[in-house]
């Protein structure tokens, strides 16, 4: 069964496509790396919770947006691999590619799936 890493994060909603070229740029390195598929997902239905939410996990201001994102990876060992090449690899440099959010407020956490249904197709 695959391993999953998860992420949370704020992103100025004036910042959607800079996150979006961010990730674009960013992305296909995971692929190179081992990844098998990488989702990014722009926040369009986060409700406000009773005791926590979405936004609260990440203290988004109302001036942000909420990005769902996640990481499928073949196993545990081929993540491990990918994540030590992706910090040890130069084009991760935060001086020449900045992020345009506020990377101390993303979560972020690796899962190891105990249920998997088919997708149809």
């Amino acid at each position: 069964m695959s391993y999953i890493d998860g992420f949370v994060m704020a992103v100025p909603t004036a910042n959607k496509q800079k996150f979006i070229d961010h990730a674009a740029t960013f992305d296909p390195l995971f692929m190179e790396f081992g990844a098998l598929r990488v989702l990014e997902c722009w926040g369009d239905d986060v409700p406000d919770g009773t005791v926590t939410d979405f936004r609260r996990s990440v203290q988004a201001t109302s001036e942000e947006s909420v990005v769902f994102a996640w990481i499928e990876w073949p196993d545990k060992a081929t993540r491990d691999a990918g994540m030590k090449k992706m910090m040890d690899d130069p084009r991760m440099d935060p001086e020449k590619n900045p992020m345009p959010f506020d990377g101390k407020r993303m979560i972020y956490g690796g899962f190891q799936p105990v249920l998997e249904l088919p997708g149809k197709g």
